[in-house]
């Protein structure tokens, strides 16, 4: 039989109520006997039983980390960011749970019951029924990476849209003029918003906009190997090329390098995210970093937050993108 909260109380010569407390970080508590009960449970190898301390706290001790999607067209890199950015923070306090919104034909097992809070990784405007009804059901919730225009919720997001007009700015600025771009999945808020940015470049820049420049993409490495090829097939032929996520970018470069031309000499190309293995290939990937990991974070330290704090407010907080610049942009004479 493992260690319990009252022989810890016998041993610090305490009530178990007051060991309780000091393991949960009550503010309570003062911290010269919280150290000594931290210390002996830590000596004694103490395992919390979160089935007793559900019930007596009416608490899941589940944090609900849910996606959109967590198909193939949410990309690996992506994905392992979000859930490792989460994971560094409810740490052994929670069980972490992943799921996508698209598994479920209703949400009647999303319930108190079984989640403390819930953090969304928000791709489409198609989760919006899936946020009403937690609203609904009163369960904590925080969610990340698209625009929500309700105040009562706490909202973390990358500016995707600024991210993308720079990236397109330091291509015009390095003298290109035939500009296109791998946009991501059709109806993925990040998909418009980097779509905005590159438009909005091109506009105050007064370089015309072709259509035939914007290829759809599914931010997968075969949708921009295949929307490079289309652009291959053109009778001018883009200098330079903005994919909406990294994965794409990979997947034209492949294409241009199968088509017999060089990346950057014939055509440059700058991609989105600065996933892990950007700078590693060749010609290592010039690109905008869009830090998942830390927006991640930031949600669910608020999530932990709001859930001890029912009364918190919610908020809207934007975390800045940055330009990578690595060897895939050649600058015109």
């Amino acid at each position: 039989m493992g260690v319990t909260i009252k022989d810890i109380a016998r041993i610090a010569n305490v009530s178990h109520t007051t060991v309780s407390r000091a393991l949960n970080n009550s503010p309570f508590i003062n911290e010269e006997t919280k150290a000594k009960i931290m210390t002996i449970a830590k000596e004694l190898n103490y395992v919390p039983n979160f089935s007793a301390k559900s019930l007596v706290l009416h608490r899941s001790y589940n944090i609900g980390l849910f996606f959109t999607t967590i198909s193939k067209v949410t990309s690996p890199s992506f994905f392992y960011e979000t859930i490792s950015g989460v994971n560094s923070i409810v740490k052994e306090n929670f069980n972490l749970v992943v799921r996508g919104i698209d598994d479920y034909k209703d949400f009647t097992f999303v319930n108190n019951k079984r989640f403390d809070g819930i953090i969304l990784m928000s791709q489409s405007n198609s989760d919006n029924s899936f946020i009403y009804y937690l609203m609904e059901k009163k369960i904590p919730l925080v969610v990340l990476n698209r625009d929500i225009f309700e105040s009562s919720i706490t909202n973390i997001l990358s500016a995707d849209k600024k991210g993308s007009y720079k990236a397109v700015n330091y291509l015009i600025d390095n003298g290109h003029e035939h500009i296109a771009i791998i946009e991501g999945k059709k109806g993925f808020n990040a998909s418009i918003e980097r779509k905005d940015g590159f438009i909005n470049a091109l506009i105050e820049n007064k370089i015309s906009i072709n259509s035939e420049y914007m290829v759809e993409g599914n931010y997968t490495i075969e949708s921009g190997y295949a929307a490079m090829k289309k652009l291959l097939q053109l009778k001018k032929i883009p200098t330079a090329v903005f994919c909406s996520n990294d994965e794409m970018a990979v997947g034209a470069m492949k294409a241009v390098f199968k088509a017999g031309l060089s990346v950057p000499k014939d055509i440059s190309i700058i991609g989105f995210d600065d996933n892990q293995f950007g700078g590693f290939i060749e010609p290592a990937l010039t690109t905008v970093r869009r830090p998942i990991k830390e927006i991640s974070k930031k949600g669910a330290e608020k999530l932990l937050n709001i859930i001890e704090n029912s009364g918190s407010k919610g908020e809207k907080i934007y975390v800045n993108t940055e330009l990578i610049q690595r060897e895939s942009v050649a600058k015109l004479e």
